[in-house]
């Protein structure tokens, strides 16, 4: 019964066009991070993106792609060091969260 009345929901909704302007429509979808992100780590990042929140080393490599294109762009040699610095700093960072979790997983 509970099953049929939330198939009705979601037909209705789809009549009604509720669906039509999600991201991603028509597109498959990518499960590749998901399957990547141990075990034990997913509820709490699947809650976490939920919430609107984002793990420190998601933010990290959004930040690393974001340097990697200005980089890209930029003419000035002085500024291309400054960025580059930038980047390592936050890969290096990146790394040893990697490596802290990666112990931590090994610990239990």
């Amino acid at each position: 019964m509970f099953d049929k009345t939330i198939d009705a929901i979601i037909e209705e909704a789809m009549k009604r066009g509720k669906f039509d302007d999600l991201p991603g429509k028509g597109k498959p979808i990518d499960l590749t991070a998901y399957f990547e992100t141990p075990e034990d780590l997913r509820a709490a990042h699947s809650m976490l993106k939920n919430a609107g929140f984002t793990p420190r080393e998601v933010d990290l490599l959004k930040e690393i792609a974001e340097l990697k294109k200005i980089l890209a762009a930029v003419l000035d040699e002085k500024k291309k060091e400054e960025l580059q610095k930038q980047i390592n700093q936050k890969q290096i960072e990146f790394s040893l969260m990697m490596e802290r979790q990666k112990r931590q997983r090994k610990g239990k």
